[in-house]
């Protein structure tokens, strides 16, 4: 018997985050059937990734002194994550090859790479990073991802394994990354808890299709990391319709202006996943 909005229940243990779109642990404070969830869309809570705050308390201390200006934040957060990575001194970690640029390879290099295509080798390490963390598995990664054991999974492994190897500590960076995207965003947004998002598409059928109401409401399955903008006027130069969400802070993992010179243009954010209500209109 389901004891929540009938809508959210689906399946014999009754998620509205199917099954199969999810990993039975993950490295945060609440599981993925629950963070997934339209409940959670609805009414969001702190993320908190294992052991951020408490490993890095002089990284938050620092942040703290720096005062109001965002942009002197910005700076004790590249250089805390330069030094305490030495991603200007790969020899430093143990690196011993010629080929140094995989070495040089870092949270600002990957997340550009996903702004050029999400489907490259950048963005099989940043959903390999959110499935590990999150426990969301990727629905998509240049074609459909839904047996670990077909083709199009192997290729996206093989991707990830590539885009993480000879690197430092990636994925504890992007953890980082995170971590401090919200305590930016908490500061910047005191007392919210959404932000409207718009993403052009074509056809709202190459999306994970859940529910369909009037009005062009939908409840959808989104890719465990996702694009959106801020801009409707933005979103409409990808596609023909848009979708609108109001996603949840928590689950904004970066965002355009975050840091300077990381992701440029086009009001970009990256979004975590999960089955979101969204509503689709036209041009």
């Amino acid at each position: 018997m389901c004891d929540k909005d009938p809508g959210l229940c689906r399946g014999d243990d009754n998620p509205s985050l199917p099954r199969e779109a999810r990993l039975p642990i993950n490295r945060c404070n609440l599981p993925a059937v629950v963070l997934g969830s339209l409940t959670y869309q609805r009414h969001p809570s702190p993320l908190l990734l294992d052991g951020v705050a408490e490993l890095h308390r002089d990284l938050f201390r620092r942040l703290g002194e720096a005062g109001d200006d965002a942009a002197v934040r910005g700076e004790v957060f590249r250089d805390y994550l330069t030094v305490h990575f030495q991603l200007e001194w790969p020899e430093e970690m143990g690196f011993t090859g010629n080929n140094k640029s995989r070495a040089r390879a870092n949270y600002a290099r990957m997340i550009r790479g996903w702004s050029f295509d999400a489907d490259s080798r950048e963005g099989a390490v940043l959903k390999g990073w959110v499935e590990s963390r999150f426990g969301l598995l990727p629905r998509w990664h240049g074609q459909p991802l839904r047996d670990t054991n077909d083709d199009a999974w192997l290729h996206y492994m093989e991707m990830r394994s590539q885009g993480l190897y000879g690197t430092s500590a990636l994925e504890a960076q992007f953890d980082l990354v995170y971590t401090y995207c919200q305590h930016e965003l908490a500061r910047r947004h005191s007392g919210a808890g959404h932000v409207t998002l718009y993403r052009g598409v074509n056809r709202v059928a190459d999306h994970e299709i859940l529910d369909s109401r009037e009005g062009g409401r939908h409840t959808i399955l989104l890719n465990n990391l996702n694009s959106f903008t801020c801009s409707r006027d933005r979103a409409c130069e990808f596609g023909d319709y848009i979708l609108t969400v109001d996603m949840p802070l928590t689950k904004i993992f970066f965002h355009c202006g975050l840091l300077p010179g990381v992701l440029q243009g086009e009001d970009e954010f990256l979004a975590i996943g999960g089955v979101v209500d969204v509503t689709l209109s036209t041009i």
